[in-house]
């Protein structure tokens, strides 16, 4: 497959090529974030860990009929890779909800995107990423008021599981993406997730989870943080550059933020939203400076971030971003 191919670097032609693209982007992201947000409100009626069982089973299904991988012709390290992967994304889904039932959406999103954070800034041996790295610090500080004493700290913990998850996850999308081709190895992986979740899901919400609504909120919930995104963000990448992406996707907290509010009546304070900027800015800065380390010469093919094909890229983003995101 070939690489993502980057636009123009000058002049009106490049700019209005990108503005596709990055529309999709924004989408994709509006779609995941109101999809956490309409994940909350069923909460009261499946429960974190149901919501997660409905939203891995419905994504599951509609990978598995899209892309029909095939489940012959692979090795042992082929398996062992697409199942950690799953159980990562299993974690990371199942840590995310359990964090948004105790703190605003916004704040979780934001918690949560500092472990892709740390590992940019970890993968990168530049001076200037520790400007991003206390950035992120100074916002974590302002979030928590100094102590999370405003805060649930059981709600702060699980977020930033998820977070360490979603790192773990970004390393197996790429490892997972080299051995299977498409998106046959998310495809796969979800089905892991999805089954690793279900006595879970059984466990907490029992019966609820066949109510024909829950089963139709759930299914809602699967289509706006995972498939649409996904399709979005793969059509995208055809056209837009990987870091550029992820630029995108820095911004996802302050999406999650402005959809609490709309959605779910979650207003942040000053000194929240002030936060939640800081944590922005050091995303924006580690992945603006991690590629420009990578630039290649004038000329040179781009490469997508991580060496890694488009679709697994986008697949890592997105699973993780708040739609856990």
């Amino acid at each position: 497959m070939t690489p993502v191919s980057a636009p123009a670097a000058t002049g009106l032609p490049g700019r209005r090529r990108s503005l596709g693209p990055v529309g999709l982007v924004l989408a994709g992201g509006i779609s995941v974030q109101f999809g956490g947000a309409l994940a909350v409100t069923l909460m009261p009626r499946a429960g974190a860990l149901g919501v997660v069982t409905l939203r891995l089973l419905a994504a599951a299904v509609v990978l598995l009929v899209v892309c029909r991988p095939r489940l012959r012709g692979h090795s042992r390290t082929d398996w062992g890779t697409v199942i950690v992967f799953g159980v990562t994304m299993g974690a990371m889904n199942g840590l995310f909800y359990e964090s948004v039932d105790r703190i605003p959406l916004g704040l979780a999103v934001t918690l949560e995107v500092l472990g892709p954070l740390a590992l940019s800034v970890l993968a990168s041996r530049r001076a200037i990423n520790a400007l991003w790295a206390g950035l992120a610090l100074g916002g974590v500080f302002l979030l928590g008021g100094g102590n999370f004493s405003g805060l649930d700290p059981v709600g702060v913990g699980l977020a930033l599981g998820a977070g360490a998850m979603w790192a773990t996850y970004i390393i197996f999308s790429a490892r997972t993406g080299r051995r299977f081709p498409q998106a046959d190895g998310l495809a796969l992986a979800m089905a892991v997730a999805a089954l690793l979740f279900l006595p879970l899901g059984i466990a907490e919400a029992g019966g609820r989870l066949l109510n024909p609504t829950t089963v139709a909120l759930g299914s809602s919930v699967a289509i706006l943080s995972s498939v649409l995104p996904y399709t979005l963000e793969l059509l995208a990448l055809r056209r837009l550059p990987a870091p550029t992406f992820a630029v995108l996707m820095s911004l996802e907290p302050a999406i999650a933020a402005i959809a609490g509010f709309l959605v779910l009546g979650q207003a942040l304070t000053a000194t929240q939203a002030a936060a939640v900027a800081l944590v922005i800015a050091a995303s924006i800065g580690a992945v603006r400076s991690q590629a420009g380390a990578r630039r290649k010469p004038a000329g040179a093919q781009p490469e997508p971030a991580g060496g890694v094909q488009p679709e697994p890229v986008a697949a890592a983003q997105r699973e993780g971003n708040g739609s856990a995101s």
